[in-house]
C-alpha cells in the first residue's frame, strides 16, 4: 500500500486529485500540500521522523518554488520518495524524466490515466527483493523446451493469437497475446510502440525522425513507432535513458 503526498496550488486540482488518488486501493494515505515549500516542510518532518513516504504528486508551474525546484531538492534526500508530475503543461517533460520521474500525467485528470501513474509508481517504489527475478517464457521447439529470459527479448511482434519474440539468437512463437505480455513485461521497461509491437527499452540504442516517421533502433532492427504512441514513447526513452536523445 502506498503513501503519497499531493501538491498544487489551486486547491480545486489538488481536491480533486486527492480524492482521486483515495479511490484507489492501492493508495493508503493521502497528505496534500498547496505549495512546494509547505510540501517540502512536511517532507522534511516525515522523513526526519521516519516515516515512510512512497510518491510525490507534483504540480509543475507554482508560485515561488515550483516543482521543478522541489524535485531537485527531493533528489538530494537518502531515500527520495518516487516522483510523478501532474500539470496543465506538457513542455517539461524531459526535465521531468531527467529528474527520475516515473510518470508526466497531464491535466485534466483522468481516473484511468491517473490508475496507471499509480501502477507505475508501485512498481518503482517496490523493493527489488519484491520484484522477482527475470521472467522466462517456455517455449516449444520440436519436441524441446527452450526457456526465453526476459532480458533477451528485444522486441515482440503480435502474430493472431500468437507472440513471437526476437532476441539476438532468433525468434520463438508463443501462444499468447500481446496486450498480456505487456502487462507482464511493461514493470520491467517493455514498451508499446505500435498496436503490434512491444520492444525492450534496454535494447533501443536509438531514436530518430525519417521521412515524417519515428524509428526505432532494436538490437540489429529498426523499427516504427506509430504516431499514437510517439509521445509515450519518446518520454519513456527519456526516463529510462536519460541523455541518449539529444
Amino acid at each position: 500500500m502506498l503513501r503519497v503526498l499531493a501538491v498544487d496550488d489551486e486547491v480545486p486540482a489538488l481536491e480533486e486529485l486527492a480524492y482521486l488518488l483515495r479511490q484507489d486501493p492501492r493508495v493508503e494515505h493521502v497528505i496534500t500540500a498547496g505549495d512546494a515549500v509547505s510540501a517540502l516542510q512536511d517532507l522534511v518532518h516525515m522523513l526526519g521522523a521516519g516515516d515512510r513516504l512512497d510518491g510525490v504528486f507534483l504540480d509543475v508551474r507554482m508560485p515561488g518554488l515550483d516543482g521543478l525546484d522541489l524535485a531537485r531538492l527531493i533528489g538530494g534526500f537518502p531515500s527520495p520518495p518516487k516522483l510523478v508530475f501532474v500539470t496543465a503543461h506538457d513542455d517539461c517533460a524531459v526535465q521531468a524524466f531527467e529528474l527520475e520521474a516515473v510518470d508526466y500525467l497531464l491535466k485534466p485528470v483522468r481516473a484511468d490515466r491517473l490508475a496507471e501513474s499509480v501502477r507505475r509508481l508501485e512498481a518503482a517504489a517496490a523493493p527489488a527483493a519484491e520484484q522477482g527475478p527475470d521472467d522466462v517464457i517456455p517455449v516449444e521447439l520440436g519436441g524441446r523446451t527452450r526457456f526465453v529470459p526476459q532480458q533477451a527479448v528485444w522486441f515482440a511482434v503480435a502474430k493472431g493469437d500468437y507472440v513471437r519474440l526476437h532476441t539476438v539468437d532468433g525468434s520463438y512463437l508463443v501462444r499468447m497475446s500481446l496486450a498480456a505480455l505487456e502487462r507482464r513485461w511493461a514493470p520491467a521497461g517493455f514498451i508499446r510502440v505500435h498496436r503490434s509491437t512491444l520492444v525492450s527499452a534496454r535494447h533501443v540504442s536509438e531514436l530518430r525522425f525519417e521521412g515524417g516517421r519515428v524509428l526505432l533502433t532494436v538490437g540489429t532492427e529498426t523499427l516504427p513507432v506509430s504516431r499514437r504512441h510517439t509521445r509515450q514513447v519518446r518520454e519513456q526513452l527519456v526516463r529510462q535513458h536519460r541523455g541518449m536523445i539529444s
